[in-house]
């Protein structure tokens, strides 16, 4: 989380921007699912006002420590970990322990803080690469407020997720509707 945290404040200060308060930055997380380091987004999410319940952030799935950030009026930049910092980090006995699955509130104290220390320590140069990115765009999906009832439960659902059923609108539980998730490799 402190990684996180501390990837998102450089950010904010490399696009001269504020912490977002309302919905005009955005993050891009390239962690993916089941790696013990997906904290990170805690920090970035703390540090940068961009959060999931605004739907400011949106990961990526490329299962990267690195992460994208971005405001439409000055630009992005992508903060990735060096390799040599996670090597060097991942020697902290802290990893022995989360490697046998235990949760860190559970490591003992003294060995959370050698590793926080050690990162703390650490200038920003020997943790991130950093890259402007240019060509980055994101265009987010515009809001709105349209709903209607769903005929079968009765449950108001946005329209962009209404769906028709036997000719009348459904909410998405309600159509039978089942979300595929396909892997390419």
């Amino acid at each position: 989380m402190p990684i996180g945290y501390r990837m998102g404040k450089l950010a904010l200060v490399y696009l001269g921007i504020e912490k977002e308060r309302d919905h005009g930055f955005f993050v891009f997380p390239e962690l993916g699912e089941g790696h013990p380091q997906t904290c990170m987004m805690d920090g970035m999410q703390i540090a940068t006002g961009a959060t999931y319940g605004k739907l400011l952030m949106a990961k990526t799935f490329y299962g990267k420590l690195a992460a994208t950030f971005y405001h439409p009026n000055k630009g992005a930049v992508r903060y990735s970990l060096l390799p040599e910092f996670i090597d060097a980090m991942g020697r902290f006995e802290f990893f022995v322990y989360r490697k046998k699955g235990i949760e860190p509130s559970q490591i003992p104290l003294d060995v959370r803080r050698e590793v926080l220390q050690w990162v703390y320590d650490q200038p920003d140069e020997a943790i991130f690469k950093v890259e402007s990115k240019p060509d980055f765009t994101y265009t987010p999906v515009k809001g709105s407020f349209n709903k209607t009832k769903c005929s079968v439960c009765g449950e108001y659902v946005f329209d962009r997720y209404v769906r028709i059923k036997e000719g009348q609108p459904v909410c998405i539980p309600c159509s039978g509707y089942e979300k595929v998730v396909k892997i390419e490799r």
